[in-house]
């Protein structure tokens, strides 16, 4: 495996650079870590939205209140598994667990997205918080999530857009 320049390592892409080196596309696409996040990332925001809708329904209505809970604990233990498994794919690729430069902000906000849904599991553990208040803990890190899925799903679109070009280029 071919590693990143120091110069790489220490600064974050700017929307200009490519996203994945000739060799880092060659590992992305030869990576069993690839196929698990195109797996787990649909998942995880099917889980997201019926979760998000047992939240709201109990905020609305007081009614569900276990089965929000338990929604929002599925939900971050998915989190949890794809943000492994994504650290592992990013090794894979750019030869580090996280902050590789070409997804540096979407691994930064990564890192509010994870502090806020442990935070949830902190409340309900040591049963901080009223189960409303809990509610609303895990809706700002639904929030936090919708934003970086979206800095993900951006990344995406660059990375298919870069995949076309560079193939019809070759042809």
């Amino acid at each position: 495996m071919t590693k990143p320049s120091q110069a790489d390592q220490k600064k974050p892409a700017s929307p200009a650079d490519p996203l994945y080196t000739p060799e880092e596309r060659v590992r992305r696409d030869a990576s069993p870590w690839t196929l698990v996040q195109g797996v787990l990332a649909p998942l995880q925001f099917l889980v997201f939205l019926i979760s998000l809708g047992l939240v709201i329904r109990f905020l609305m209505t007081g009614e569900g209140g276990g089965a929000a809970t338990a929604s929002v604990v599925v939900k971050t233990l998915v989190l949890y598994l794809i943000m492994v498994t994504g650290a592992i794919w990013e090794k894979d690729v750019y030869g580090r667990y996280l902050f590789a430069p070409a997804f540096f902000w979407e691994d930064v906000f990564s890192m509010l997205v994870l502090a806020l849904h442990t935070a949830y599991l902190l409340c309900i553990f040591f049963n901080w918080l009223s189960l409303e208040q809990q509610m609303w803990l895990a809706l700002a890190a639904y929030a936090a999530y919708v934003i970086n899925a979206a800095q993900f799903l951006i990344k995406f679109r660059q990375a298919r857009k870069m995949t076309t070009t560079a193939d019809s280029g070759a042809a």
